[in-house]
């Protein structure tokens, strides 16, 4: 009834094009470099083919249902113009949709120290905070760079009173916070809200809420970090599952199933409460469409806990093995290019940078092509995974990359429109998804077993360099148009001196 096999075939060449790259990248290193068992490969293609399923159905499903609920609250909040309840709105909404982000439960599992439960209750209220303080800034008109600017000095003030083992899983958490459940919501949202401003540019500040909402849970993490009683403990690796068969391997995907079933239910479950509620109080939507966000809401969350099972049975453990196999053959700085092509096409395997892309190029008109913003968020992630990779050889702390990073980001804001600005900080939430925590973080972790370094302080990281590096080459992008847009404006104004100089009987050629 709701099902437009077009529309389901789109999203299944979608999910084998973003799959497919880092299959064939594993295959490779398994031949070219080391070797792995068929056991273990048969796991892995299995988990991947789990994965292009459950990206298939959770995208197919964001756009029938959070997108919409989105675009409906954005859309109320417009009429009712009471900022007591954008505030309200913003704040529950801010919790309840980042509890239910896929890459945010992949990286809590992999934390040691802290109860999954606690990490994600810190990271949804630095999420719900921000995400109010960055509706209140479309509504006051606040310039993005200001409040980005005091964000970060309070980050990095915060982070040398932070123990050293919390300090990069507290960057990695603002990085996964804003996903594929995440992104499609906030921005439906933004572009509500930026509609109570009639200005010319209330529609580019509907950009610039993720990037805002990526700082808070770095704040809620670090200060959890200082109060949480810490052991001290290092992360585990994560354990390599090899099949014997292939019944041995039915049924550990099987066994696996119900818990994520179980795990996903209770994250979905306080947005279809709140959207029930939402529905009987203020929407009123036609049966029809509540329908189709109720099939939305489905296909979700089967997409959902088929991902996370394919993630964190298939993906995750082969690529803890990997990172330790690839370090102790022959040079273990051989990880640095590998990680970098890695790197390149597995941001294209993020959900919410599809979606991003795509909004940025209908918000601008075409102005920023999405295939030139894929072209730059690769080439992001691929420096940002290279030094993240050097980080786990040497053990070179995470603040001597970040601090210079990001002060070349924030200086950067003052030399390009800030649209290109927002935008930029947007995408850098976005990069680090639920792809980089499945499996570039196990791949460190792995490497950083394998090479007798600290996995805690040098393995973690990962998402927070995959945040960090989109800030800069987005805006080195917006740089480098503004400056043919000039050029193209100069000639423009040339060329029109020249025909205002030509006699009135002169002949134009066309």
């Amino acid at each position: 009834m709701f099902l437009n096999l077009n529309n389901l075939k789109e999203k299944a060449k979608e999910a084998i094009k973003s799959v497919f790259p880092i299959v064939l990248i594993v295959c490779v290193i398994s031949v070219l470099l080391v070797p792995v068992s068929s056991g273990i490969m048969l796991t892995f293609l299995s988990g991947s083919i789990m994965l292009i399923l459950g990206m298939m159905l959770f995208t197919l499903g964001a756009e029938m249902s959070v997108s919409p609920m989105g675009a409906h609250v954005g859309n109320f909040l417009t009429r009712s113009r009471k900022v007591v309840v954008i505030v309200a709105i913003a704040f529950i909404l801010g919790l309840i949709i980042t509890v239910s982000e896929p890459d945010l439960q992949v990286l809590a599992e992999l934390v040691p120290n802290v109860p999954n439960a606690t990490l994600i209750l810190s990271v949804a209220l630095g999420v719900a905070i921000f995400l109010v303080i960055a509706m209140l800034r479309m509504l006051l008109k606040i310039p993005l760079s200001v409040l980005l600017i005091v964000s970060y000095i309070a980050v990095f003030v915060l982070a040398f009173l932070v123990p050293d083992n919390f300090l990069s899983i507290a960057f990695d958490s603002g990085g996964v916070t804003t996903g594929p459940m995440t992104v499609p919501f906030i921005m439906a949202m933004g572009v509500g809200v930026s509609a109570l401003r009639s200005d010319k540019s209330a529609a580019d500040d509907s950009f610039g809420l993720i990037s805002l909402c990526s700082v808070g849970p770095v704040l809620a993490v670090m200060i959890l970090g200082i109060l949480f009683p810490s052991s001290g403990s290092q992360s585990a690796a994560v354990s390599v599952f090899d099949a014997a068969d292939s019944m041995e391997l039915f049924y550990t995907f099987i066994m696996n199933v119900p818990v994520y079933m179980k795990e996903i239910a209770i994250a979905l479950l306080p947005l279809l409460i709140f959207m029930l509620v939402f529905q009987l109080l203020s929407l009123k939507l036609p049966l029809k469409k509540l329908k189709r966000i109720g099939m939305g809401l489905l296909y979700t969350y089967v997409g959902l806990v088929t991902f996370l099972t394919g993630a964190n049975v298939g993906f995750m453990p082969v690529g803890s093995m990997l990172g330790s196999l690839i370090a102790k053959a022959g040079s273990p700085y051989i990880l640095i290019p590998v990680g970098m092509i890695m790197g390149y096409f597995i941001v294209k395997a993020e959900p919410a940078v599809y979606v991003l892309n795509r909004q940025v190029e209908e918000m601008t008109d075409g102005r920023i092509p999405a295939k030139a913003m894929g072209d730059a968020l690769s080439a992001g992630v691929a420096i940002s995974i290279g030094i993240s990779m050097l980080r786990v050889l040497t053990g070179l702390p995470i603040l001597w990359v970040l601090i210079p990073g990001y002060a070349i980001a924030i200086i950067s804001s003052f030399f390009v429109p800030p649209m290109y600005t927002a935008i930029a900080f947007d995408s850098g939430g976005v990069a680090s998804g639920p792809m980089t925590a499945a499996f570039l973080v196990p791949l460190a972790q792995g490497a950083c077993m394998a090479t007798g370094g600290n996995m805690v302080t040098d393995a973690f990281g990962v998402v927070a360099m995959v945040a960090m590096t989109p800030l800069i080459t987005i805006q080195l992008m917006g740089i480098v148009s503004e400056k043919k847009k000039k050029k193209r404006i100069k000639e423009l104004l040339l060329l029109a001196k020249e025909y205002e100089d030509l006699d009135d009987d002169a002949i134009i050629p066309l």
